[in-house]
């Protein structure tokens, strides 16, 4: 049984939490690589990686490349003398990288793969209204999230959660998985199955303006999944307008109400604590929202302080 020596590659909060897990059952980081620093917020500071952060902390071995087949980086990466890569939301390896060490490279995936393949599976799966998602280990290969699968675990999306609570309940499932991988790996126990690609297997695709965008026209339930799935980052959203004024709002929990009625799809009825969107089949119950330039509120508290006229509408 050869000792794992253990070269971690990752940037955001998710990856944080598989990285500790790593480190608290005892296997051996050699080396951290994660995102080189970049400006972020209004202030445009530069900001570190939640990675690094931690890495930082933890005195580890860290490495920022810009270029992943920079013959330095590539240096410092065999001066490791790593005999396993893990990576957790990273970026698409050169083969060069993903080839080096002995046992290979593998990924965890936020998704039970083959579906969900891609840059935002936890959102897409609330956002399809799943009913079960979790997450699989695979080694990587020269494509996207396509090689050898080694486990997989399962976990049931609840009715009403949302992509963030999801995220969390997934790095716990993550760092179990990942540390369960590592031990068949160090005990020559690992065995894969390949991935079969059909016409059925749905995609993460990488969100943007447009497909964060609410379609009010949609049936009310697809509406609430889009919302939860997009809820807090990066939010759904919406144009609002009202005499003449239009804002673009953000649109963080809400709830479907299923019923007939009368009303133009997209009207705005608003009472003084509760505000209400028409859609074909019913109502979407805002609860939670951001105007510009205003805070993250309940939307309670958005209509102590603003009311709107009888023409209001999303759109």
């Amino acid at each position: 049984m050869e000792k794992l020596r253990i070269v971690f590659m990752g940037t955001p909060e998710f990856a944080v939490g598989i990285l500790d897990t790593i480190l608290n059952t005892n296997f051996e980081v050699v080396g951290v690589i994660t995102a080189p620093d970049k400006p972020a917020g209004r202030g445009q500071k530069i900001k570190n990686s939640a990675v690094k952060e931690y890495a930082l902390e933890k005195n580890l071995k860290l490495l920022q490349p810009t270029n992943l087949k920079e013959e330095v980086f590539l240096a410092e990466l065999k001066d490791l003398n790593a005999n396993l890569q893990v990576v957790v939301a990273f970026r698409m390896l050169p083969k060069v990288v993903w080839d080096m060490p002995k046992f290979g490279t593998f990924n965890l995936h936020a998704s039970l793969l083959p579906n969900y393949r891609g840059a935002a599976p936890i959102n897409w799966a609330i956002i399809n209204g799943e009913t079960k998602t979790g997450v699989t280990t695979f080694f990587i290969d020269d494509k996207i999230d396509t090689g050898a699968m080694i486990l997989s675990k399962e976990v049931a999306i609840t009715p009403d959660e949302n992509a963030g609570q999801l995220h969390d309940t997934l790095m716990h499932l993550g760092s179990q998985a990942v540390a369960e991988t590592l031990e068949l790996i160090q005990n020559g126990k690992a065995e894969t199955t390949l991935q079969v690609d059909s016409a059925e297997i749905k995609t993460a695709y990488k969100l943007n303006k447009d497909n964060c965008k609410i379609d009010w026209n949609r049936p009310g339930k697809e509406i609430h999944n889009q919302i939860r799935g997009l809820s807090p980052y990066p939010a759904a959203w919406s144009f609002f307008s009202d005499n003449g004024q239009e804002w673009n709002v953000k649109i963080y929990e809400a709830k479907f109400i299923a019923q007939t009625h009368a009303e133009a799809i997209g009207k705005i009825i608003t009472t003084k604590k509760e505000m209400k969107i028409a859609v074909s089949d019913g109502y979407i119950e805002i609860i939670q929202l951001q105007f510009p330039g205003k805070k993250n509120l309940k939307t309670s508290e958005l209509l102590n302080g603003i009311s709107f006229g009888t023409n209001a509408k999303a759109f």
